[in-house]
């Protein structure tokens, strides 16, 4: 047995929701837990080579690390975007500061190695915020919309988003374009005013999901029965497989159980606390 170590969590997330490409991010309650020292028994030693490393070391950690996630990689629930945010505010911590006050920088050190902001975003603040690049806006979570269930369906496969990325247009269409700007005022709106009635058809996109959804086999079929069930929306996590959907916490069962195999589902909570200090 080993004793309580200097740890910190941060938590999964889930970029784009439909509309808010590259923008929007929802923090969700599937943890990924990095601590200095010796590591728990139900964790796992990390080397000098993993991605949690340099972001602890960027805000002055030194020594081994642990990790200790449910968080599955390569699915589109910001596992690598965790790992590292947890790791950066771990380094701020070991030096003395406050996890807190160090949010800014732990997003800048998470952002520059992940290449983008909204999935550290999420990790770093909780709930849903926009990055907008040099700054983040949260936005403000109401009773029924923090209190919402992520039901997330997870195919057997993984996807890679640089591949993924690949697969984009270079150039988007007006109406497109457009379409997008509608959806994410509306989104904003009912998020903004806790409304889940406005929450449908918001997630809706035509500047990723069009090209990306055919290419997991059954996540347009998972939309599809999931709204059909009484989601009030959903959308591809990131850039996939994974697909969410938000509904009231009394549908999520029902939700859940209509969903297509060929993978496993979760039914998440939305974290509005991001990320945190624990006890290791």
């Amino acid at each position: 047995m080993t004793g309580p170590t200097l740890a910190v969590r941060a938590p999964a997330s889930s970029a784009n929701l439909g509309a808010g490409f590259d923008v929007l991010g929802m923090a969700l309650g599937l943890p990924a837990d990095v601590g200095v020292g010796e590591p728990p028994e139900d964790a796992q030693a990390l080397d000098d080579q993993h991605p949690a490393r340099a972001a602890f070391e960027a805000l002055g950690g030194d020594g081994p690390l642990w990790l200790r996630s449910p968080i599955p990689m390569a699915r589109g629930l910001g596992f690598s975007g965790a790992v590292r945010v947890a790791a950066a505010a771990l380094g701020a911590l070991s030096v003395g500061r406050d996890v807190d006050e160090a949010r800014p920088d732990v997003l800048d050190v998470a952002t520059g190695l992940e290449g983008h902001g909204d999935n550290a975003a999420a990790s770093v603040y909780g709930g849903v915020v926009a990055h907008l690049g040099d700054r983040v806006l949260p936005l403000r979570l109401g009773p029924r919309l923090s209190g919402a269930t992520v039901v997330a369906w997870v195919p057997d496969v993984t996807t890679s988003t640089d591949r993924s990325r690949r697969t984009l247009p270079d150039t988007v269409p007006r109406p497109a374009a457009v379409f997008n700007l509608g959806r994410v005022i509306q989104l904003t709106l009912a998020i903004e005013r806790d409304d889940p009635a406005l929450l449908a058809g918001a997630t809706d996109d035509r500047l990723h999901q069009d090209t990306r959804l055919p290419l997991v086999e059954g996540a347009e079929e998972a939309l599809r029965r999931g709204h059909a069930r009484g989601a009030w929306c959903g959308w591809l996590s990131g850039s996939g497989p994974t697909v969410a959907l938000l509904c009231d916490p009394v549908r999520a069962a029902d939700v859940a159980a209509t969903l297509p195999g060929g993978g496993h589902v979760k039914q998440l909570a939305v974290d509005t606390v991001g990320v945190r200090r624990i006890e290791g």
